[in-house]
């Protein structure tokens, strides 16, 4: 008799899958046919010196930039294009509304309006975005700031907060969406070192919890300990990539080697 098995839950598509991304400002090309893969539950760390494309990536993955060519999907879905070259955009903005809405960004500044408060904060985009209801979202909202540790900020204003705290603050605005992943750009290198640990302990707890994240990152030890995948990006290409462990104590390129060498001894 054949035994009968519980289908295994859809994993095999990717969050974000990214192929052949050219991106260029001008006559400047940042970014020269990188393809990266975010599978769902994975955390991806990009790093490189500045300059490498790193940022333009993960604004292009999340519309904010437009690319020239190559293809971009979120959960297989692929975005729609119009126009050529430079005058490439998407074609369908609902799409880019629905595909933004599951996709947080968590900026290097931390981009909270000083006229609201902390609660107001992580409040607005459910309620004014996704039309959620307020009561719900304010429930959410408060539990999400106890989880980033600054559940008894809910009513102070930004500017009384440090930069640590505004930036938690930030990730619970972007948690607060009930995104399909995080993407994190920078999101320590605005503050003091001190400081630092007390965003790299909450990026290390949602890591943790399995979530999908895209990290830019410069904090080495950071994306060691987080990343599922790490991906070297130089001048506009992925010169190596893989599992951290891998990665980081066996680069194969000499322009790894060289790059680790000079960040590790920062």
């Amino acid at each position: 008799m054949m035994s009968q098995t519980t289908p295994a839950p859809d994993t095999a598509t990717p969050v974000i899958q990214i192929t052949g991304l050219h991106k260029a400002y001008g006559p400047l090309e940042v970014l020269k046919g990188v393809s990266m893969t975010a599978p769902r539950g994975h955390v991806i760390s990009l790093i490189g010196s500045s300059g490498s494309g790193k940022s333009t990536l993960l604004r292009c993955c999340n519309l904010l930039e437009n690319s020239q060519e190559g293809e971009i999907s979120f959960e297989g879905e692929a975005v729609r294009w119009k126009g050529r070259g430079q005058d490439r955009h998407p074609a369908d903005r609902k799409q880019v509304t629905r595909f933004r809405t599951n996709l947080s960004m968590v900026f290097q500044q931390f981009n909270l309006w000083a006229h609201m408060t902390i609660l107001q904060n992580v409040m607005e985009a459910p309620v004014t975005v996704l039309g959620e209801d307020r009561a719900a979202v304010e429930e959410r909202a408060r539990i999400l700031l106890a989880k980033v540790g600054i559940g008894d900020k809910a009513d102070a204003w930004p500017a009384q907060l440090s930069g640590g705290q505004q930036q938690r603050a930030a990730i619970a605005r972007a948690l607060c969406m009930e995104p399909k992943a995080l993407l994190f750009d920078e999101p320590t290198s605005a503050l003091d070192p001190e400081l630092q640990q007390e965003v790299v302990k909450v990026i290390k707890d949602l890591a943790a919890e399995h979530r999908t994240m895209i990290l830019v990152t410069h904090d080495m030890r950071l994306a060691a300990d987080v990343s599922d995948h790490v991906v070297f990006l130089h001048q506009g290409v992925v010169c190596e990539e893989g599992p951290p462990s891998r990665l980081f104590q066996d680069p194969r390129t000499d322009r790894l080697r060289q790059f680790l060498s000079a960040t590790m001894a920062t």
